[in-house]
């Protein structure tokens, strides 16, 4: 008999569900007697909590297409930075005697830049103990800054989300006749992929947003402020879009100097886009609102590419085969066979290459004003937000699947 584990950890996307359907579907092909899911990611593990996905999918013949169509994590996650299996051992022994009880071969791990972190450890620490446990990642995260990929799960449906949402704004922006600032705020704490999807708003008559700032590049007050002017000089209505993580030429974010860290000790950070909002409401005086765009960004499914899901699931299940073939310590990640023809190949490295680093936006990609961003970024991006996903409905409302277990507190 051979079993296996799954964990969803780190922030939720759109697509992380369709990668782990890829992976229930692989891993029952591949003649798993169960799947199991982790409920609360690692913690889950650590705390034995764990549900039967085999025998949920029994249950519903629909499960694999509800599930990939389901936002957010099916699993729940957590955010937890697993210690040096050489200096805290007894943890990880813990880990490996419920493992045997279970009869786990293979643990898949899905999440962004410290879940691969987690990932390199409980591989590292299988291999010195020559357990015939595979360990394998699959990336996400609408962030798109992990090392390796071309892009990552997760992103694809975010940008297509944002460049839709800011298209909508532009349109609400135009209809009166006044001078007025709108700033969207989106995610992206050290890299700017994100906001730079706003570029795809443009067209069908839209040239929003005007401004577009990212955090590979030192924001200045001052050039917003006068960019801002000369832009309103011959239009009535400006639309910035800016990274929550930009910061000024010291480094400091733009959000807030003494904001609070995580458990990662990456900055909790808020209120970027209203800490521009009051620079350029003094400093022009005109109507101005900023929006931020926040959770949306990253569970709504409605808006989710159709290219991002489909990789998600297929990411899931050349993991699967990853596992059968005996790998471990390794990640699945996409490289494009054809830049003028768009293609994704499947392929992976070894998990070490990527935990705990940043892919940034390459500064090509950025204009040399630093206010906007390239034909390059452009023609990047366009192909991962093709396709719509069809989502069905009950009394008018998406019918997801059921998350119970992760409201059920006496686990």
């Amino acid at each position: 008999m051979k079993n296996c584990i799954i964990i969803q950890s780190g922030g939720p996307t759109s697509a992380i569900n369709s990668s782990l359907a890829g992976v229930v579907k692989g891993a029952i092909e591949a003649g798993y007697s169960h799947v199991y899911g982790a409920v609360n990611g690692i913690v889950g593990v650590l705390s034995q909590n764990v549900i039967d996905i085999t025998e949920i999918a029994k249950k519903d013949d629909n499960f694999q297409r509800r599930l990939s169509h389901t936002p957010a994590m099916y699993l729940g996650s957590c955010r937890m930075r697993m210690p040096d299996p050489k200096m805290e051992p007894a943890i990880y022994d813990a880990l490996y005697a419920f493992f045997k009880s279970l009869d786990i071969t293979a643990f898949f791990g899905i999440g962004g830049n410290d879940s691969m972190d987690t990932i390199a450890k409980l591989s590292a620490y299988f291999g010195s103990k020559n357990a015939g446990i595979s360990v394998i990642g699959i990336p996400k995260t609408i962030d798109n800054d992990l090392l390796a990929t071309d892009h990552t799960p997760g992103f694809g449906s975010a940008a297509k989300y944002v460049a839709t949402t800011v298209r909508e704004m532009a349109y609400d922006t135009m209809i009166y006749p006044v001078k007025s600032i709108t700033i969207v705020e989106i995610m992206g704490r050290d890299s700017g992929w994100l906001t730079a999807a706003s570029a795809l708003a443009r067209g069908n008559g839209v040239d929003a947003p005007q401004l577009i700032y990212l955090p590979e590049v030192p924001f200045s007050v001052e050039q917003c402020i006068a960019d801002t002017r000369s832009l309103l000089k011959h239009r009535n209505s400006v639309l910035i879009a800016v990274s929550e993580g930009i910061r000024d030429s010291s480094g400091e974010y733009i959000a807030s100097a003494d904001a609070k860290e995580d458990k990662f000790g990456h900055k909790m950070l808020s209120g970027t886009g209203k800490a521009i909002e009051h620079i350029l409401s003094n400093a022009l005086g005109t109507k101005i609102r900023s929006v931020e765009l926040n959770i949306p960004e990253r569970c709504g499914i409605h808006l989710a590419s159709k290219t991002d899901l489909d990789e998600a699931y297929k990411m899931g299940q050349v993991a699967v085969g990853l596992a059968d073939k005996g790998q471990s310590g390794r990640m699945v990640v996409i490289e494009r066979a054809d830049a003028s023809d768009y293609k994704p190949v499947y392929s992976s490295v070894p998990v070490q290459e990527v935990a705990n680093g940043v892919r940034m936006v390459p500064r090509d990609y950025i204009s040399e004003s630093g206010n906007d961003v390239t034909e390059k970024m452009t023609d990047y991006l366009s192909p991962l937000i093709q396709g719509e996903v069809e989502i069905e409905y009950r009394d008018g409302l998406p019918d997801f699947l059921p998350i119970d277990h992760l409201m059920d507190t006496t686990r």
